[in-house]
């Protein structure tokens, strides 16, 4: 009876904590009571939030140091809604009049990110818009999304402008998986391929995320699933950043396009089972929608284009 009142008390307290708990330098850090504030009313972060909260992508940064082999960002692609297009790219001045428009009318939004179109570590203007932001909208998250290439020596930065959720697209955490995925990576203004250019990427994205995390930053992993290249790979993926005390993991199915537009996409099922095989180590993100770099609203019911 004794045991069984202890097992008892043990699945309990697992069920308590489960993704509630960061393991940071071998320590379990409960997650405080303002991130899981943070986390309800995050839409991309949490299903239920999606329902009652929106977010707001700012466009700042056409730079990208790396290139993908599924990315392709084209401009005026109004009725495409992926990650890497956007209608226009806004200067940060720009971005804070249209906050401002956009918080008088839809006070739903509770978040505001830079996700692109290209990467925003890479753009001096999102640092200069998350500075205008903090001064004037104190209140409501920022949030970036990010290769994760600089992610280590822009922390400080992002500390003091008070960005607290990041996105990390971590694709591969084995070189030699990386290297069939990633074209090249400009690192300090120099120029890498193949398994050195991945070896560098996942350095820094590895050591990123452990920074962030000890610097109780709320982590998401974007993980675009790509069949014959790291379909076996991505369940690798979870488990190494569930260590890493990173919140949820955003599957992605692969869109096909440039030097991958000849690979099929997952299928629905596959993309189920391979998330089912994640969720054993890191929660899942089920409600993803691909958003655009310039999206704006609800998941799933964006009203940028209403906007002008």
């Amino acid at each position: 009876m004794r045991r069984r009142e202890d097992s008892f008390k043990h699945k309990m307290k697992a069920k308590r904590h489960k993704f509630r708990v960061a393991k940071i330098d071998r320590k379990e850090v409960p997650w405080d009571p303002s991130q899981l504030r943070i986390i309800k009313a995050h839409p991309c972060y949490s299903e239920k939030a999606c329902h009652l909260f929106g977010r707001m992508h700012l466009p700042l940064a056409p730079k990208c140091n790396i290139q993908c082999k599924y990315c392709d960002r084209r401009y005026d692609c109004v009725n495409e809604s992926r990650p890497g297009i956007t209608s226009k790219v806004l200067t940060p001045k720009e971005a804070i009049e249209k906050t401002r428009e956009v918080l008088k009318d839809h006070p739903y939004i509770k978040v505001l990110a830079v996700a692109g179109p290209g990467e925003p570590l890479f753009n001096e203007e999102t640092f200069e818009f998350f500075r205008l932001a903090k001064e004037e909208f104190p209140n409501i998250t920022r949030c970036v999304s990010t290769n994760g290439l600089l992610l280590p020596e822009k922390m400080d930065e992002l500390v003091d402008l008070g960005v607290i959720t990041i996105t990390v697209t971590l694709n591969a955490i084995d070189p030699e998986i990386g290297k069939e995925i990633y074209e090249f990576v400009n690192f300090h203004g120099k120029m890498y391929k193949g398994r050195e250019a991945a070896e560098i990427l996942i350095e820094n994205q590895l050591k990123g995320i452990k920074e962030a995390v000890k610097r109780r930053k709320i982590i998401k992993i974007n993980t675009v699933y790509i069949p014959t290249i790291n379909d076996k790979h991505v369940a690798h993926i979870a488990k190494e950043v569930s260590k890493m005390g990173v919140y949820i993991q955003n599957v992605i199915p692969l869109i096909p396009l440039y030097k991958f537009s000849q690979i099929n996409p997952p299928t629905i099922q596959e993309k189920l089972e391979i998330q089912k095989a994640c969720s054993g180590y890191v929660k899942q993100m089920r409600h993803c929608r691909q958003c655009r770099a310039d999206a704006i609203g609800k998941l799933g019911k964006d009203i940028q284009h209403k906007l002008g």
